[in-house]
C-alpha cells in the first residue's frame, strides 16, 4: 500500500473533550443540565446534527441549535483534543516507509482544518498529504466520492489505499470506493449500532499498536 487514509473524529483524534465543552453550554444556555462527557462521546460520529438530537431529542427543526453549537465548537476548537495513543508512532512509522497520509471526514472543511491547526499535538500532523471534509466532495460518507476524490488527489489507484475508520458510514465508503478498509476498536460507536468487528472490513484491530502491526503486512 502506498497511502493510509483516516477519519478524524474518533480514529485519528481523540476530540470528544472539546466536542462535550461545547455541548455542555448549549445545554447551559437552553437550562438544561449537561450530558455526561462518557454517553456523549460514543454520538460523536454523528456529527453536530446528531449531537443536538441526542440532547434534544428529535424535532422539528434542529438547525438553529446545530448552527449554535458549531459556533460555540469554533470558539475553542481543540484545546483538549489529542492524537489517541500510540498514532504518533504509526504516523512516525508512514513516514520512515516513505508512505503517504491524509484524512477524510465528515466534519465541515474549514473545522477540521481548524482542529489540526489549533491542537496542541499539531506539529506532529504537518505532513497531512490532504485534507478532505463532509462539504469537500459534494457528498458525504457513506457515498465514496470524499474518499475517490482523495485518491485523484493523491494520484494513486484505489487498490493502493488504505482507509481507516471508527464508524460503519465510513467502512461502507472505502468498500464502495474499492480500497482495503480498516474498522477499528477505540472510537466513537453508539449503543444501536452494532460492533466495528461485525462492519465487514477487510480488516479489523481494537488498540493503536494493532494498527502498527497491520501496517506491516500491508
Amino acid at each position: 500500500m502506498k497511502a493510509w487514509l483516516f477519519d478524524l473524529d474518533g480514529t485519528l483524534l481523540d476530540t470528544a473533550p472539546d466536542l462535550h465543552r461545547a455541548l455542555s453550554a448549549l445545554l447551559s444556555e437552553q437550562g438544561r443540565e449537561p450530558i455526561p462527557l462518557e454517553v456523549m462521546r460514543r454520538y460523536v460520529s454523528r456529527g453536530a446534527r446528531g449531537l443536538v438530537r441526542l440532547a434534544f431529542g428529535e424535532l422539528d427543526d434542529d438547525t438553529e441549535l446545530t448552527t449554535r453549537l458549531v459556533e460555540i465548537y469554533a470558539q475553542d476548537i481543540a484545546s483538549e483534543t489529542r492524537l489517541f495513543d500510540e498514532l504518533d508512532v504509526l504516523l512516525a512509522s508512514l513516514r520512515s516507509g516513505g508512505l503517504r497520509w491524509g484524512i477524510v471526514t465528515n466534519k465541515l472543511e474549514a473545522l477540521a482544518r481548524q482542529v489540526l491547526e489549533s491542537m496542541p499535538q499539531a506539529a506532529l500532523l504537518h505532513d497531512c498529504a490532504l485534507l478532505i471534509g463532509g462539504d469537500t466532495a459534494g457528498e458525504r460518507k457513506p457515498h465514496p466520492a470524499p474518499l475517490l476524490l482523495a485518491a485523484d488527489q493523491l494520484g494513486l489507484p484505489v487498490s493502493d489505499i488504505v482507509y481507516v475508520g471508527d464508524a460503519p458510514t465510513d467502512i461502507e465508503a472505502g468498500r464502495r470506493a474499492g480500497m482495503t478498509t480498516v474498522s477499528v476498536g477505540w472510537g466513537y460507536v453508539p449503543d444501536d449500532v452494532a460492533p466495528p468487528v461485525d462492519w465487514q472490513a477487510d480488516h479489523h484491530v481494537e488498540r493503536p499498536d494493532d494498527l502498527i502491526e497491520l501496517l506491516r503486512t500491508l
